[in-house]
């Protein structure tokens, strides 16, 4: 059966219209594209239906990529939601399934079969997209983003698949066409991974911040903690005794590691910010309120320039080091981990517990971003 066919209680009647209006559009568009193949298919070519359903696909992926949701004006079923998404993207991944198969031995399915599944696959793939597209902002952005870029990563999976069967040849399966199926089912098997709230949404952004500021952090430390040239292990040390490397501009001076070491108290705060908040959130995140779905919301737009932040401050700091430069971007993290320990400091994840510690990054963030300018506009 159809997943579309339990679709009933997910949502409220004005927004399954929408929806349905939506699946309906697209079905109509690929379906004069599939009536047009009698005529072309006279001489039996199966690339047809397979190349107009490719072109179908490939709209859909851009409109699921690109649109927007229609709020929900009823009571919304985050978990009937879920149910129905996943019986969409096991119809999709067992269709994609049925497809490979049918080209990958002897003999080829006729024309009318080839039809038949070019159908199928593009009605699975419609049924999916309308079940996101029926996922709500109001159950939070961070969330509805997560469920974006998994259902358009299933759809690219396909059209991979798709652009795999034209190009190989017939009644042979060929590493490619195994491993662009493979690559449909890891797609679909990602769904159980989601997370299942907007709670859940943000300590998947968090912890992928968290990591990305600990390498950045990391890599620092080795640099300064190994060698007076930090690159010493990517330039040609095969110098004549005569004239040994003399380049002062792979070097730091002392003053270059006394600018280091606020910069790193920094970004160690940009860190701990990050830690602590995701053990904030799990005690306390809410998705039972809208101003609580969209504080997470926020956090989450914030908890994301972070990373990039530490990053520009940790490659600045390699000799030559410019001193203004670092500064720059000292006073840019500073003013970036400021606004989010204050927009922490107001929202529903903070009580008293918290607030400790929101006040002591609070003033380790000033301390060392006072320090670090202190350092930078000595005189040389």
């Amino acid at each position: 059966m159809c997943p579309a066919t339990s679709f009933a209680d997910v949502n409220p009647p004005d927004q399954r219209s929408a929806c349905q209006q939506f699946h309906s559009r697209c079905f109509k568009a690929s379906s004069r594209s599939l009536g047009a193949m009698s005529s072309d298919n006279s001489d039996g070519n199966l690339s047809v239906p397979l190349r107009n359903v490719l072109n179908s696909i490939q709209c859909i992926r851009d409109r699921v990529r690109d649109g927007e949701s229609n709020e929900s004006q009823g009571t919304f079923n985050l978990s009937n939601f879920w149910d129905t998404l996943n019986q969409a993207v096991k119809a999709v991944s067992q269709e994609a399934t049925k497809l490979s198969l049918a080209f990958s031995r002897p003999p080829l399915p006729s024309v009318q079969d080839g039809e038949k599944l070019s159908e199928s696959i593009l009605k699975g793939v419609l049924t999916l997209s309308t079940v996101y597209y029926w996922l709500p902002k109001s159950q939070g952005v961070t969330l509805r983003r997560q469920v974006r870029d998994a259902t358009v990563e299933v759809l690219e999976g396909v059209i991979q698949l798709l652009e795999v069967i034209l190009s190989s040849p017939r009644q042979s399966l060929t590493q490619e066409q195994l491993t662009s199926t493979g690559g449909v089912w890891s797609a679909c098997d990602r769904f159980v991974q989601l997370p299942q709230d907007n709670k859940a949404a943000l300590l998947v952004v968090l912890t992928a911040q968290i990591g990305v500021v600990k390498d950045a952090i990391e890599e620092i430390n080795q640099a300064v903690s190994e060698a007076q040239d930090p690159f010493s292990d990517v330039l040609d040390d095969d110098q004549d005794e005569d004239n040994p490397r003399g380049n002062r501009d792979t070097y730091w001076s002392e003053r270059d590691r006394r600018v280091i070491d606020p910069c790193h108290g920094l970004m160690k705060a940009a860190a701990a910010c990050l830690r602590k908040l995701a053990s904030a959130v799990r005690a306390n995140g809410d998705v039972g309120a809208p101003q609580s779905v969209a504080q997470l919301d926020d956090l989450a737009d914030v908890s994301v320039e972070i990373s990039p932040g530490v990053d520009d401050l940790a490659l600045c700091l390699y000799p030559p080091m410019d001193y203004s430069g670092v500064e720059n971007n000292v006073c840019k993290l500073a003013a970036l981990l400021n606004k989010f320990l204050g927009m922490i400091r107001s929202s529903h994840v903070c009580g008293e517990s918290e607030l400790t510690w929101v006040q002591f990054l609070d003033g380790a963030v000033s301390h060392n971003l006072q320090k670090a300018k202190d350092l930078t506009a000595q005189d040389s």
